[in-house]
């Protein structure tokens, strides 16, 4: 399958997230022949897990799949640039590839807010390709978070009112 298939994939999983009220981020763990290792999407509140993240979650079932922590030679596509705790996680897993949809300009730690992954002291480098289906994944965490604010605005209109 093509980067952009296994991202179509990341998306559907990220719609799952949404219909959880989760924000809608999906990840999926490919090894260097192709075969799906590990897929997840977010699941912080209906997890009750703050480290429920979508990257988190896949590269858990992708190291259970395999037995083991390391992942050399994988790929994980992600709808949305990974934070801190996520880029770490990749690190240690030593994940070849990461390739992600859209951009975090306040939390994302590969290319925005920090570039953890290109720390030349860090023991395990990691490929990074950025923007496949950027505008998809964009738009759904646009629409996402669009609905939720209008929620919160109804219910202050309605405490306001009564």
């Amino acid at each position: 399958m093509t980067d952009e298939q296994w991202m179509l994939r990341a998306l559907d999983l990220a719609r799952l997230a949404a219909a959880l009220n989760e924000v809608p981020v999906g990840a999926v763990v490919v090894s260097a022949a192709g075969e799906l290792l590990g897929e997840g999407f977010n699941q912080p509140i209906s997890g009750v897990d703050p480290t429920a993240h979508a990257e988190i979650v896949a590269l858990r079932a992708a190291a259970a799949k395999v037995a083991n922590y390391r992942l050399p030679g994988s790929t994980i596509f992600v709808t949305l640039e990974p934070c801190l705790m996520c880029a770490g996680a990749l690190i240690h897993a030593r994940v070849q590839r990461l390739v992600f949809a859209a951009s975090e300009p306040r939390a994302g730690a590969v290319v925005s807010a920090f570039q953890v992954l290109g720390a030349s002291r860090l023991n395990h480098q990691i490929g990074v390709e950025s923007g496949v289906l950027a505008e998809q994944s964009t738009e759904l965490l646009q629409r996402f978070f669009a609905a939720r604010r209008q929620e919160v605005n109804g219910n202050q209109m309605r405490s306001d009112s009564a």
